[in-house]
């Protein structure tokens, strides 16, 4: 779906039902604007319901101040105003109080973008700005001087956050991705010391190595369209279920020896359609679609097993915190954990991008997950499904691991338990 050619009414319907529905704010809290060419500014109005907003409840500011709709414009609308003024290439606001941003601006702290590859190439550098009367004009003067710096993410002292972009899911994506690495980060302090990447090893996320031969693919097979389908509801699902985001995540699965599908980079993970999936055969991509940058790790893996038929690489904050710090994840929590997930080793950062072959051969009937050092969790299975199921035990066996550590030491399941497990699922 062109999520761009939608009105502006339903474009901010459909993100702020996303922000509110991910818990990144609540029901008075948050708004949002888009800024047409004309100077004309469609923005959510004061007052109203944020989980039922309906595209008759957005307000229109004309560029000669005259206000058209049923409410009144966000009470915010001051620091919409003034970013705009000062930032004539955005075109697009958003506003939230994400929990774990404002745990980070209530201690007057930035997260890092730099725990993963994706984050600090969409947020850029993030800004902050000083606290001033919510709706009032020094507060968005405040928030403006500091997107006049350069910055399009700002976090807003004990407040939230501003984000800003070209259009409404670029900003969106801003705001989802700190919001992520906020919540990644918060979870993985009780772990140990976080790590980051420097510039020197953000570099390969740059390299195009998804740019890979074109091929006409002519005629669609039911298989392949089974697989379509079947992929995009789970892509969505991991969505929904935050085991995803809009910017991070890849899924595939196997058609053939030769042939799998895979989702597209740079695109929005929430509103993928079935014909933005890309077709890979014999290494050649379906003419006029760009595969993840993660085609040839999944490709290797297919190659080297052919009893795996879907892979999933993704970035949930619970099983990112232990990748990204040194804490150990031991699947020894209940029955479900260790026969799905099984012992989880850890390949350090880069391996997905320049030795595929080396990831390859680490997965097995016996490993099938492992943790991908500061970027992701990767699952494997015998079907979609299989693999999808691995990615939910592990994000929930992460959370259980780390909220048990609120309470007291983990007390894993024993050796002979273990060995029983082994011997009858295994």
């Amino acid at each position: 779906m062109n999520f761009k050619l939608l009105h502006p009414r339903d474009q901010l319907v459909a993100i702020m039902n996303r922000i509110y529905h991910s818990g990144m704010t609540t029901l008075s809290g948050g708004n949002l604007s888009i800024l047409e060419a004309n100077g004309d500014m469609w923005i959510t109005p004061s007052g109203i319901d944020k989980g039922k907003l309906t595209p008759r409840d957005i307000m229109l500011v004309r560029a000669d101040g005259v206000i058209v709709g049923p409410h009144k414009p966000s009470v915010e609308y001051p620091f919409h105003r003034a970013i705009y003024a000062c930032r004539p290439d955005l075109g697009a606001i958003v506003h939230a109080h994400a929990p774990a941003l404002v745990s980070f601006s209530i201690a007057r702290k930035i997260p890092s973008t730099n725990i993963i590859p994706q984050a600090r190439r969409i947020c850029g550098l993030v800004g902050y700005a000083p606290y001033a009367l919510p709706g009032s004009e020094q507060l968005g003067r405040n928030i403006a001087d500091t997107f006049a710096d350069g910055y399009n993410v700002v976090l807003l002292e004990n407040h939230g956050v501003a984000t800003g972009g070209e259009d409404l899911l670029t900003a969106f994506q801003r705001l989802e991705t700190l919001d992520f690495c906020a919540r990644t980060e918060l979870r993985a302090q009780g772990l140990g010391p976080v790590n980051t990447l420097s510039e020197e090893q953000l570099l390969p996320f740059d390299v195009q190595y998804n740019l890979l031969p074109e091929f006409d693919l002519e005629t669609h097979s039911s298989r392949e369209r089974e697989l379509r389908q079947q992929l995009i509801e789970i892509v969505r699902r991991a969505v929904d279920r935050y085991l995803m985001i809009s910017t991070e995540g890849v899924a595939s699965a196997r058609m053939n020896k030769h042939e799998f599908l895979i989702t597209p980079t740079g695109l929005d993970r929430g509103n993928l359609d079935i014909s933005d999936l890309v077709l890979i055969r014999d290494m050649q991509r379906e003419r006029g679609k760009l595969p993840s940058r993660s085609v040839r790790l999944h490709r290797a893996i297919y190659d080297t097993h052919p009893d795996i038929n879907s892979v999933i690489t993704a970035q949930s904050p619970n099983i990112l915190a232990y990748a990204i710090s040194h804490g150990r994840f031991d699947t020894r929590t209940i029955p479900e954990s260790y026969i799905l997930l099984r012992d989880i080793p850890l390949v350090p950062y880069g391996t997905q991008f320049k030795q595929p072959q080396q990831i390859a051969d680490a997965i097995s009937a016996a490993t099938p997950v492992l943790f991908i050092q500061n970027d992701a969790v990767m699952t494997t299975g015998t079907t979609i499904l299989q693999a999808f199921d691995r990615l939910e035990v592990a994000e929930y066996s992460a959370k259980s691991l780390l909220d048990t550590a609120t309470i007291g030491p983990m007390v894993p399941i024993g050796p002979m338990e273990i060995d029983e497990l082994a011997q009858a699922f295994l």
